[in-house]
């Protein structure tokens, strides 16, 4: 009788032992690939898109935003006539979507439902990022070569302002409640802080240690920015001031970061094919709790908030060119039709 006991006591702790390690693992990070979704067709890509109350993802691709369903995880349907689109602003309030078309300095506005194209609006040369403001209605379109920042008004598609930006703008982020979008200026090391109300740029902030701030997020919640900068740092900024609280190492090649309010976790995704996955252990301190092994040029990212998975497109590409002596370094092509979707989850 008491062999059986202890038998069966030593079985229960084993068994709560091993389900209270998979729960710590999980919550910490534990990502995995789940599955991957075949895009196809030719071009590049830049920033994704998610609607999580709609379930689609938004993928720029070349001269087309492709959309996904995330729950069946197939293509559903595309926006066409996106010249060098770099990214899709969604306003799910509105049932409208706005992307940054590069190569012909404007923005389309898009119905959701329908996916057809309502109108272009003129922005500043080569928007790049772009976000919604819910607050005011309002889209953010960061013009790279302009170095500004055109607000649109999302009821009326109506240019309302233009920003003078003090260099070359990359991702951004949003707190409506503060009044701010917060913008990379990428070539000058700086976070800019834009007041909503009057479209103007209130503070500038460095990110030293961190140069050359591409993707950002931001904890709501918290007050934080995390800035994923290309030399190999993540940089925590208190959202109110400005002021660097902590620092972490990430990959090389970084283009996009996220946070999820879910989990408390922190992406950043890096082109030479990783994910670092953090934790903000207390108010000033980052952990790295995974390294993800990705694929190389799986540089941009999106976020389900509801399924805490991420999304980042890659492809297949051919051997890099021969250097040339004196002729700017070529980038290998990519192989047609050889583009997707990959999917990680816990």
């Amino acid at each position: 009788m008491n062999r059986v006991y202890l038998q069966l006591f030593g079985m229960l702790v084993l068994s709560t032992a091993i389900v209270a390690e998979t729960h710590v693992s999980g919550g910490d990070a534990s990502y995995r690939l789940v599955k991957e979704i075949a895009i196809g067709g030719e071009g590049g890509w830049d920033y994704l898109s998610i609607d999580a109350s709609a379930r689609r993802l938004y993928v720029s691709h070349g001269s087309r935003i492709v959309v996904v369903d995330l729950d069946q995880q197939t293509i559903v349907g595309e926006i066409p006539d996106t010249p060098g689109v770099h990214g899709f602003a969604l306003a799910p309030d509105l049932q409208r979507g706005f992307s940054s078309n590069g190569k012909e300095s404007k923005a389309s506005v898009v119905d959701l439902k329908t996916l057809k194209t309502l109108v272009k609006v003129p922005t500043g040369e080569n928007p790049d990022a772009i976000l919604y403001e819910p607050g005011r209605r309002e889209v953010y379109a960061f013009n790279g070569r302009g170095q500004s920042a055109t607000v649109i008004g999302a009821d009326s598609n109506n240019v309302v302002a233009t920003i003078p930006l003090p260099g070359k703008p990359e991702f951004a982020a949003a707190d409506p409640e503060a009044g701010r979008v917060y913008c990379n200026i990428e070539d000058k090391n700086e976070v800019v802080a834009i007041d909503t109300a009057t479209h103007q740029v209130v503070n500038t902030w460095p990110t030293a240690p961190g140069d050359e701030p591409a993707g950002l997020a931001i904890d709501l919640a918290h007050h934080r920015l995390f800035v994923g900068c290309h030399n190999k740092l993540m940089v925590m900024l208190d959202s109110t001031n400005g002021q660097v609280l902590a620092t972490t190492p990430i990959g090389e090649g970084v283009d996009a970061n996220a946070f999820d309010p879910g989990t408390g976790l922190i992406f950043s995704s890096c082109g030479e094919g990783t994910v670092t996955v953090v934790r903000e252990q207390a108010p000033a301190k980052l952990s790295v709790v995974q390294t993800l092994a990705t694929e190389r040029s799986a540089r941009t990212m999106a976020l389900d908030p509801k399924t805490h998975r991420i999304y980042l497109p890659s492809a297949r590409f051919e051997a890099q060119p021969e250097a040339v002596a004196g002729a700017p370094r070529q980038r290998p092509k990519m192989i047609p039709g050889s583009m997707k979707i990959l999917v990680y989850g816990q």
